[in-house]
């Protein structure tokens, strides 16, 4: 059966894979989600990003206040209601979405998530080896050269490594006491902030265009949305009594309670040092510029381990996919696959690349249309599972060949790859990047960067409208309905 395996209380390095958790291991805890989303953010890059939004975007305090906390509301928000899937089915998202797509026809937007994780975990490696360079040229005058970049990269990528590899305790236990570093620490430059800033030019500032609000909104959430598939990972242990309500409440809280200060402090230090937002080579080194080095120097250091564990989450969901996608390893080492190549990338953009944050500001808006087409077309299965009452089944999740219920036509539901592959077309018609800009760009859709909303709604139509599809059923399954599970919970 697919769903035997060694019970992951057996030790403190989990040993499953992609198959569905059965309900003797459902042992998770709503409230380990807030930290989970708490390290999901701790990065530096959302001060970099909250600068833009000043002096880019043109936003005042308030605005950027408001575009901070809408962001968090609207990416973690669906973040944590397709997160509800997981402890429904017990499986990750990549696997889960075998239901709507057939076990075929999910390689294609597998394919497209999988590599999307190359890209972030990339830059999240170099932002990671950023903060260990200035944190040696602040403390000890060690000025960078391509052999200390590689080997900061290196060392940084293996970390991530070895914690995503223990799997989901280690990640729970890291996740827990660098939220409360990384906190205490946040609210020391916080502290800081308010007594060194000049307030009154920083509430001077004269407001920006409702335009500019709606695109700097787009850009926020784009990282956000980057999680929704992985949502399912982190909740497959929960047991099916826990609370969807909780769940995105957890989420959402966890997510906000980082993401919104980092970026309001990156509009509040922009006032001061408007460079913030062109630092486009090294994203780190304004630290030392904006604080004293006795505050710089740990603050850089706790944003590091948050960056590991960032990193790291995203590379355990990223084994996932690549298990879901047929690569034949467990899934710690399958892992190792996006670890190479997020080096191989890393040293691409340190030692040859000149502009980061803007190839981080067109990755992410490419992220976000591509993530969201799958959202919409994932989104209105589990919506019809939870009003028909139509079960996950663990075995047919396990199973490629004819037999799965989720086999549809020659392994394909049409409906949902139709509805995902028109809507990933149109969203990228109305993107504008650094090297690509869209036919219909130039619409308020694309002026105003909303792009990945039209997409997850025309996905989410499209998928709604066209004939529902039938899954198989095979006779052996009409009566078998321990693996299922029952959606009455929420």
């Amino acid at each position: 059966m697919g769903t035997t395996s060694t019970p992951e209380a057996e030790g403190a390095v989990e040993t499953r894979g992609i198959e569905p958790v059965p309900d003797s291991e459902r042992h998770g805890r709503v409230r380990e989600l807030f930290p989970t989303w708490v390290a999901a953010n701790i990065s530096v890059l959302l001060l970099t990003m909250g600068a833009a939004l000043v002096v880019n975007n043109g936003l005042n305090f308030w605005q950027v206040l408001l575009v901070a906390a809408i962001a968090a509301t609207v990416a973690f928000g669906m973040v944590g209601v397709l997160s509800v899937s997981g402890k429904w089915g017990g499986a990750p998202g990549a696997m889960l979405s075998r239901a709507a797509f057939g076990v075929r026809g999910n390689y294609f937007p597998g394919a497209i998530l999988w590599v999307a994780r190359f890209g972030w975990e990339t830059i999240n490696a170099v932002t990671g080896a950023y903060a260990v360079l200035t944190v040696l040229r602040l403390l000890f005058g060690i000025r960078a050269d391509n052999l200390l970049i590689v080997l900061t990269l290196l060392a940084f990528v293996a970390c991530t490594y070895l914690v995503s590899g223990m799997g989901r305790k280690a990640l729970n236990l890291c996740n827990r006491y660098s939220t409360y570093l990384f906190g205490a620490f946040t609210v020391m430059v916080l502290v800081y902030l308010i007594a060194t800033m000049d307030w009154q030019a920083v509430f001077a500032k004269k407001a920006g265009t409702t335009a500019m609000v709606v695109a700097g909104i787009g850009t926020i959430a784009a990282g956000g949305i980057s999680w929704v598939p992985t949502g399912p990972d982190f909740a497959r242990y929960l047991p099916h009594s826990a609370s969807g309500r909780r769940i995105v409440g957890a989420t959402v809280s966890g997510a906000a309670l980082v993401l919104v200060p980092m970026v309001l402090m990156g509009g509040v230090m922009a006032v001061s040092n408007p460079k913030l937002a062109g630092q486009n080579t090294d994203p780190m080194s304004f630290l030392g510029t904006i604080l004293p080095n006795w505050l710089a120097v740990p603050y850089l250091i706790t944003a590091l381990v948050g960056m590991v564990l960032i990193n790291s989450l995203s590379m355990y969901s990223a084994g996932f996919t690549a298990q879901t996608m047929g690569v034949k390893l467990p899934r710690a080492l399958a892992v190792s696959i996006n670890a190479v190549i997020s080096l191989v990338g890393g040293l691409f953009m340190m030692l040859v690349a000149k502009d980061f944050i803007g190839q981080f500001i067109t990755f992410l808006t490419l992220l976000a249309v591509s993530f969201s087409a799958w959202i919409g077309v994932y989104a209105v299965d589990m919506a019809r599972r939870r009003a028909l009452a139509v079960r996950y089944d663990a075995d047919s999740l396990m199973t490629i060949g004819r037999s799965s219920r989720y086999w549809y036509v020659g392994g394909f539901c049409w409906q949902a790859m139709s509805a995902w592959a028109v809507a990933l077309a149109a969203g990228l018609c109305f993107t504008k990047v650094q090297w690509f800009t869209g036919p219909l760009a130039t619409t308020w859709i694309g002026r105003n960067g909303l792009g990945w909303a039209a997409t997850i709604l025309l996905a989410a139509v499209l998928f709604a409208v066209l004939p529902r599809p039938k899954e198989n059923v095979p006779a052996r399954d009409e009566e078998t309905t321990s693996c299922r599970i029952p959606l009455r919970e929420g």
